[in-house]
């Protein structure tokens, strides 16, 4: 079914499904993520380098959103990994929002290769016909190679940090298992458990004696997919391991929030738990040597 013409966050735009296909990175809302409401947060571009630019990863051409402070070099990084909605202007104010504070911040379309969330109008077309084919190996590479860029172009990578959101909180948790170079991670309600696939083999709660970083997780008590059991199962599996960076990991549970309580564009967020965990993760990074 062909999604009706809604109206976009760029000013005197309106797109239908067809036409969010051909919007720039991080301009738009995932057509699959509408209604959007008016509450969503706008970051300016006012003193910041801010866009889509495209690097290599392998042999592939990667879009990638970067926002960084304008002139400026020898940045700490931070990895800013999305929903299953992909680069949309939430995340691409995350990055400015980020890039404001000084970080150099990344957000990789890590579905480029298998196809373009905007395409979908509805969440479960675009999680059957595109997220369940991204392969985990796949999207390690790819935010390697968001390391190496970052590396050349302003970035200090000695100072690397990466937070996500949803299907990025798992990948956040999954990175920090993955590279050598992360110094802290940030999952927002990113899945804990659940059955292995052939592309998707590992969950984080399995992953835990592998963590190079310590993680703070964000989860909110009223979220009824990741429940507190997951959570919980979750807080055991580190508490039991011998890993220094499992040890130092930790939650913060918010008891009335549910899934998405950042998503401040979604009727699911909730302000004040948004604020803090944002306030949480900033300082995170800075006990961890990120900022």
């Amino acid at each position: 079914m062909l999604m009706p013409e809604v109206e976009s966050l760029v000013p005197g735009q309106t797109f239908n499904r067809r036409s969010f296909v051909k919007t720039a990175l991080g301009s738009a809302i995932a057509a699959a993520a509408l209604p959007a409401t008016a509450q969503a947060i706008k970051t300016d571009f006012s003193g910041l380098t801010a866009g889509e630019v495209t690097i290599p990863s392998g042999d592939f051409k990667m879009p990638v959103y970067r926002a960084m402070p304008e002139g400026k070099k020898d940045l700490p990084v931070v990895l800013v990994v999305s929903e299953i909605f992909g680069v949309h202007e939430y995340i691409a104010d995350v990055c400015r929002r980020f890039a404001k504070l000084g970080y150099l911040a990344i957000a990789p379309e890590l579905f480029a290769r298998q196809g373009d969330p905007n395409s979908f109008g509805t969440i479960q077309e675009l999680q059957r016909e595109l997220i369940a084919k991204v392969p985990d190996q796949q999207v390690m590479g790819d935010l390697d190679a968001a390391v190496a860029w970052a590396a050349s172009n302003g970035g200090n990578t000695a100072k690397l940090g990466i937070t996500g959101f949803c299907w990025g909180g798992r990948i956040s948790w999954l990175y920090a298992a993955h590279s050598k170079q992360v110094k802290a991670a940030v999952p927002w309600y990113g899945r804990l458990v659940g059955d292995p696939t052939p592309l998707q083999p590992k969950s984080a709660v399995e992953l835990v004696d592998r963590l190079n970083a310590p993680v703070l997780g964000l989860y909110g008590a009223k979220d009824t997919g990741i429940t507190m059991e997951h959570v919980e199962k979750m807080k055991a599996a580190l508490a039991a391991s011998s890993n220094p960076n499992a040890k130092a990991s930790h939650f913060i549970v918010y008891p009335e929030a549910g899934h998405a309580f950042h998503a401040d564009y979604r009727p699911s967020y909730r302000e004040a738990d948004a604020r803090d965990g944002w306030d949480q993760c900033l300082a995170w990074f800075k006990q961890h040597g990120v900022a």
